[in-house]
């Protein structure tokens, strides 16, 4: 007999958005979260491109899902124009360029929704799944990639809560989603009226002749290609799933400070110096008199450094490595200006700063001479 478990997840953020079949001009969401769109979460998570994600849909659709509505969350419009010839950076490091006209798009989301959603199947697929969303590999967000979650998406029990374990529930999903409490937004409010809340729960026939409910709905939404984007129709029906009242606190994941370097420690100036030593005192990328250091890791800063941390800039050279790190975000890991891949990006930004500089000096220039 196939092992089966279930894993929740919480999606909850300042916008959500999830599309259905409605047209470019005018794009809808749905009023809780489709399968393609969590599917697309966990592809994003893995690490799988459009392309690759095709081979991993076929098991990935295997999954029961079901979505509970904790908070509806209300109805916003955006007035969004695409093209106008303007590049685009793409997941894998590329630009992609527009069309030359702009064209203006209407496109729909859901302001300051909740959802719990449980996805149930084979043991082994949910556990991946599981390592996927506790340390996803791409950025994950919620139907569209304006809109980042602001929770952690893997739902697991809040302090001082006893719930059964989610990889090992139920195999009812109607059950499975009543385990977990609601939680208020803030303290005092109360819990429904009803003390149920409604769910979108995927319905299978458990036996060879069983018939859907009347009222269930067809719901376009299972990804069978995500590039071009091709979807099968599933059955999905709405249940009142009885709650139980938990408390208002949220629980939030801190943001990491930035990486920064401890410059007054005596350990990092001892690093810094034997870094310059061993460049000749000479800038690693364009050879002119080092005057600083630039870490190509952050992993031991703090005072940890070693020199191998470290590489030997002259100001200009490090300014525009600092600036390219910045605007591409990144974190821990930073640029290695002795990478040839980082050559022309390190170049063109040299000549950017260096005309930006010029330009403020003759603003400057001419500024004095007005006064004068």
């Amino acid at each position: 007999m196939t092992s089966l478990s279930t894993v929740f997840l919480r999606l909850e953020g300042p916008l959500q958005a999830w599309g259905d079949n409605s047209k470019f001009v005018i794009r809808r969401t749905m009023e809780g979260p489709t399968k393609s769109g969590v599917l697309g979460l966990i592809c994003c998570a893995m690490g799988l491109s459009r392309q690759a994600a095709r081979e991993r849909l076929p098991e990935l659709n295997k999954l029961t899902m079901g979505a509970r509505i904790d908070r509806p969350g209300t109805r916003w419009w955006d007035y969004h124009t695409v093209g106008a010839g303007i590049g685009m950076m793409t997941a894998a490091g590329g630009i992609k360029t527009g069309a030359q006209g702009t064209l203006i798009t209407r496109r729909e989301y859901l302001a300051d929704a909740s959802f719990l959603v449980a996805l149930h199947g084979e043991a082994t697929l949910i556990k991946k799944v599981a390592d996927a969303l506790t340390s996803p590999k791409w950025p994950i967000f919620l139907g569209r990639k304006s809109c980042p979650p602001s929770v952690p998406v893997w739902a697991k029990p809040r302090s001082g809560e006893t719930w059964t374990n989610p990889m090992t529930g139920p195999e009812d999903l109607k059950s499975m989603l009543a385990l977990v409490p609601w939680h208020p937004r803030h303290e005092g409010d109360e819990r429904p009226a009803s003390g149920e809340l409604p769910c979108l729960i995927e319905w299978r026939a458990a036996n060879e002749g069983d018939i859907a409910p009347s009222d269930a709905e067809v719901w376009y939404d299972a990804p069978f290609s995500f590039d071009p984007p091709v979807h099968h129709p599933r059955l999905v029906a709405r249940e009142q799933v009885p709650v139980q009242a938990g408390n208002a606190l949220q629980e939030r994941t801190s943001v990491p400070p930035r990486p920064r370097a401890d410059y007054q420690n005596t350990e990092y100036k001892e690093a810094r110096k034997k870094r310059i030593e061993s460049d000749h005192g000479l800038c690693v990328f364009c050879k002119s008199p080092a005057t600083t250091v630039q870490h190509v890791t952050y992993r031991r800063a703090g005072g940890d450094e070693q020199p191998d941390d470290l590489r030997s800039l002259c100001r200009l050279c490090h300014d525009a490595v600092t600036m390219i790190e910045y605007g591409l975000g990144m974190g821990i890991d930073r640029i290695n200006p002795e990478d040839s891949r980082w050559r022309d990006p390190i170049i063109k930004k040299r000549h950017e700063i260096i005309e930006f500089r010029s330009l403020e000096t003759r603003r400057r220039r001419l500024s004095a001479e007005e006064v004068e």
